[in-house]
């Protein structure tokens, strides 16, 4: 029997090492964007080598696709966390300053 890649598994492992990449280097939101997207593949993946797992090969991509989406979606989150945090630091900062200047 002639086995096929399976459709869908590299495209969620490039996806998940994309969401990691682009959190890590430059901007979390395209990160959690192809976390999804890397999810969502994964998940059509694993579907379609359940419905038929004699047919396809590589289910391997899938699961590490998955896995790689989950971590690049929680760093993103945590960039998120930071960058709330941060800017609301600098509120309350500037918040201070000006609640100081207008009682003097």
């Amino acid at each position: 029997m002639n086995q096929q890649p399976l459709p869908g598994s590299s495209n969620a492992m490039t996806f998940g090492i994309l969401s990691i990449v682009l959190t890590l280097t430059c901007c979390g939101p395209f990160g959690a964007i192809f976390s999804f997207l890397g999810l969502s593949n994964a998940r059509t993946a694993q579907n379609l080598f359940m419905q038929s797992s004699g047919e396809y090969t590589g289910i391997e991509n899938a699961k590490t696709g998955k896995i790689l989406s989950y971590v690049g979606l929680v760093l993103a989150g945590i960039y998120l966390l930071l960058a709330i945090i941060y800017f609301g630091v600098i509120a309350a900062i500037v918040f201070a300053a000006v609640s100081d200047a207008g009682m003097n």
